[in-house]
């Protein structure tokens, strides 16, 4: 049975100089290589018996090498595929960024109702089912918000 520290002293500059060649990186290089020797470790009682642990740790991060091309690879293809330039967006507005504020005072209840019926279109049954409560509460929360908002929101 070989020594596992004596088996990376001997072998790690070894493979991850072959690594760098392979990527032209040397932290990727070495990231793998440490993998693939941690693996190794994991594994050293049966690892260590093998006639040569060195071509097991060497195959072992062969594969991770291809493993990591090919996410690498996959990814690149992805971003190809995406737009080249996003289109410029205004940000909101001195009256959108007073109204959020306005809604953030609200009580929580209140800031829901208001959200789900003027923003996301919801009637006040909806509102009511998909909040638990009785239709005439989804009412008298929608009633209290508008009135408190209404002192602060310009109706040009």
């Amino acid at each position: 049975m070989k020594d596992f520290d004596e088996v990376y002293a001997a072998s790690y500059a070894d493979i991850t100089v072959q690594l760098y060649a392979y990527f032209n990186d040397r932290q990727e290089a070495q990231d793998i290589a440490q993998e693939a020797f941690c693996r190794a470790l994991a594994r050293w009682r049966s690892v260590s018996r093998y006639d040569d642990p060195v071509a097991w740790i060497r195959r072992v991060a062969w594969n991770l090498a291809v493993s990591r091309w090919r996410r690498g690879r996959t990814a690149v293809r992805f971003l190809r595929r995406q737009r080249v330039e996003e289109p410029y967006l205004d940000g909101p507005g001195p009256d959108r960024v007073m109204l959020f504020a306005e809604l953030a005072k609200l009580p929580a209840a209140q800031r829901r109702v208001v959200v789900l019926r003027y923003l996301a279109d919801l009637t006040v049954p909806e509102i009511a089912e998909r909040e638990g409560v009785p239709e005439g509460t989804v009412k008298t929360w929608l009633h209290r918000a508008r009135t408190e908002l209404a002192g602060k929101v310009d109706h040009d």
